[in-house]
């Protein structure tokens, strides 16, 4: 959301950083410590401007304002590595106490651009990860005893760091011995093909990280920086930017074909269909592409590209040509290769956009139409709509659509937004699709860094459903999900039906790091790029002189509903509560240390459609009724005790026969679950093995949802 103030705030940005890169671009990282027996990763001088750029944000510009000092070092450092080795399998004691001189160091050290002491502690962790795989790989040929009473702990995250090289190749040994016993109860054939598929498995894991380069490392690093100020502060590189932005759209700019990456070579997974691939007939599922041109320069050899830097060269302007080299699908690699040029187009994402569809449920003996809208985020094209494309893509739009066809054409008695794992988006698109369902009014207050408040309407007067209307959330709905679940529920406007939501009540504003730096620094940069690229005589992969900063999305404000309460920390408590198979203590706002914090302002001038609560009551009820004589609900609910009490074991055996004793008896329960409930349904029961048909398949949070929808509809509200 672009607001006022923060507009008078990037003009006062532009002159703080222009005038500090100005003066630091200069400034010359320390030499990183060299780490033997690997390829050292190193940072760039892109990396140090970014770095001194989000220091200056983050201190000046966020929500928080947090002084970068000797504290937030300590904790960036912990952060850091925790993300690169979580459950303490690679690094040794040892290193951890070296690491310890640098725990108050990171604050000076962002602030100046020098990342030499995170790159060092990443080549460490590099080397160790090398060092254990290529233990592994050298015992997986031992002979093992699988009968032994042996476990394997795979969850160290809260053991003491390991104090020899000897104590880490015997978690290692025990972890080849139980990948081995899974091949062997996965129906392995013979030892060696079991040997064979595990050490192709670690050979493919030293593979991936040889392709690791210092924007892979460097993202990390500002992950661990931006997570320890506020959880929702994120920094982007220009790749995953690119993608970050992408999603937010709906669409992309290419050929339309989904590829993925097979023993090193591109190989196509799948078609788009009604793209540029699939309409051209040039391009099928399974060829492979070797080879990339632009519609005039020399084709580029991709073999063994990292998947990302492929897709960067085949992506592009819609208009544009690229031609491919490609190995058609049912050839050998050594055959001579065909040359297709495909003209790029923009290629909307539907499958990733809102959905659809009707289900009939009987109550009392009647039947009654329920639509449901599933919606997967708050997405919008902003770039199409500021270009003034008639047809963008927008969440609104698209829901406004399906209600059309929902009230006019299926005729339905009530609607269901299932708003399930919608982590949120764009706040404007929260705000439209909430005016889908009030007439006007306020529905959401934004307070910004300086403690103001701004009041966001839907101004548009009219209503595209003022029917029956539910609202389905669980515990991965948040953000903009929030705020047009908790304008529902405060103006009355419809039951909000599930699980306590996430509680991400923050406001970030997408920044473009190239707008804040002076162009006479990027081209000094494309300079050296340039001479480096000529220097150590290495392809462009991925636009080396092209000189992309990244982005960064700030946390600038805090989101309130239209009653004062803030959705941040608390989230939206549905008005029917149904069990979460998330566990709620791990995953959720309140589960962040940096957090913001839960607080309230004053009232919105809004006037309510209806006054719920009675109805609530009576829901509550009727559900809760439901449920005392529910199989499917008594069976979730031990599932997810089940559940629970998986996920606080740490360790497994290494006794085959007992671990397949275990995995036997959870199968054979597992079976035993599913034809009960297939039973009630009047289903044919299954055997192991066998495929349940999707027809067959069964969402029971959904169809209890539906079910108090034909309450709600029976009880009729006065709207």
């Amino acid at each position: 959301m672009d607001f006022k103030l923060f507009k008078e705030m990037l003009k006062r940005i532009l002159l703080v950083i222009f005038t500090a890169f100005a003066m630091a671009c200069q400034a010359t990282p320390k030499p990183l410590q060299h780490v033997e027996g690997i390829p050292n990763i190193k940072p760039d001088e892109k990396q140090s401007l970014v770095c001194r750029q989000i220091v200056t944000l983050v201190e000046n510009y966020s929500y928080k304002k947090v002084a970068i000092n000797d504290s937030i070092s300590s904790l960036i450092l912990d952060k850091y590595i925790k993300a690169l080795d979580p459950y303490r399998n690679y690094f040794l004691a040892s290193d951890i106490q070296e690491f310890e001189q640098f725990r108050t160091m990171l604050d000076d050290a962002f602030r100046v651009g020098d990342l030499s002491i995170p790159f060092y502690i990443f080549n460490v962790y590099s080397k160790r990860y090398n060092e254990t795989l290529n233990y592994a790989m050298a015992h997986i040929k031992d002979k093992y005893n699988f009968n032994q009473q042996d476990t394997y702990v795979f969850d160290r995250a809260n053991m003491p760091w390991v104090t020899s090289v000897a104590a880490l190749n015997d978690i290692w040994k025990r972890k080849v011995k139980y990948e081995l016993i899974n091949l062997r109860l996965a129906g392995g054939t013979t030892e060696a093909k079991n040997a064979e598929s595990l050490t192709k498995r670690y050979q493919n894991l030293k593979l991936q990280s040889s392709k690791l380069n210092n924007q892979d490392v460097f993202q990390v690093i500002m992950d661990a920086f931006t997570g320890t100020i506020d959880p929702h502060t994120n920094y982007f590189n220009p790749a995953n930017a690119s993608e970050f932005n992408e999603q937010m759209s709906r669409s992309i700019e290419g050929i339309g074909a989904y590829l993925q990456s097979v023993n090193d070579v591109l190989k196509i997974a799948e078609v788009t269909p009604g793209g540029p691939a699939y309409k051209s007939k040039l391009l099928h599922a399974g060829d492979r592409i070797i080879a990339v041109a632009q519609e005039t320069g020399d084709f580029e050899d991709i073999i063994g590209w990292r998947l990302d830097n492929a897709v960067a060269k085949i992506k592009g302007p819609k208009g544009t040509k690229v031609r491919l080299k490609i190995i058609p699908v049912g050839h050998d690699m050594s055959s001579k290769p065909v040359i297709v040029e495909i003209t790029r187009e923009k290629i909307v994402m539907e499958d990733q956009s809102a959905k659809k569809e009707v289900k009939t449920i009987k109550s009392n003996g009647k039947p009654y139409k329920i639509g449901i809208i599933s919606v997967p985020a708050f997405y919008v094209d902003a770039k199409a709509a500021i270009a003034g494309e008639t047809n963008y893509k927008s969440t609104t739009r698209d829901v406004k659509l399906l209600i059309d066809t929902l009230k006019d054409k299926d005729k339905v008695d009530a609607i269901v937004m299932d708003l399930r794992a919608n982590g949120g988006g764009s706040l404007l698109e929260a705000i439209n699709l909430t005016g889908l369902f009030i007439d006007k009014g306020p529905v959401v207050q934004v307070k910004d860094v300086k403690g103001e408040i701004e009041v966001d309407s839907d101004e548009n007067a009219g209503v595209a459903w003022n029917g029956p209307f539910g609202v389905l959330v669980d515990r991965a709905t948040a953000s903009a999900s929030e705020i047009f679940a908790g304008a529902i529920q405060d103006y009355g406007r419809g039951i909000i039906i599930g699980t306590q939501t996430y509680g991400k009540g923050t406001v970030q504003q997408p920044i473009d790091l190239n707008k804040l730096v002076n162009p006479s620094i990027l081209e000094r940069l494309a300079s050296i790029a340039k001479r480096n690229t000529t220097a150590t005589g290495k392809k462009k992969v991925n636009g080396d002189t092209d000189v992309q900063l990244g982005q960064i999305n700030l946390t600038i404000g805090k989101f309130y509903r239209v009653n004062g309460s803030s959705t941040q920390h608390k989230g939206v408590m549905p008005d029917i509560t149904l069990p979460s198979f998330y566990p709620m203590d791990k995953i959720g706002e309140d589960t962040e240390p940096s957090a913001l914090p839960w607080d309230e302002v004053q009232k919105s001038n809004f006037i309510a459609v209806a006054d719920l609560a009675t109805i609530r009551t009576e829901l509550s009820k009727l559900h809760e009724a439901r449920m005392e004589n529910s199989l499917d609900y008594k069976i979730l609910i031990q599932d997810i005790a089940d559940m629970k009490k998986r996920n606080l074991e740490t360790s497994v055996t290494l006794n085959e026969n007992k671990l397949k004793a275990e995995r036997d008896s959870l199968e054979v329960k597992s079976l035993e679950k599913v034809n009960k409930l297939r039973a009630t349904r009047g289903l044919a029961p299954v055997k192991k093995g066998d495929k349940i048909k999707k027809e067959e398949s069964f969402d029971f949070l959904e169809d209890e949802t539906l079910k108090v929808m034909a309450d709600y509809i029976q009880l009729k509200p006065v709207v």
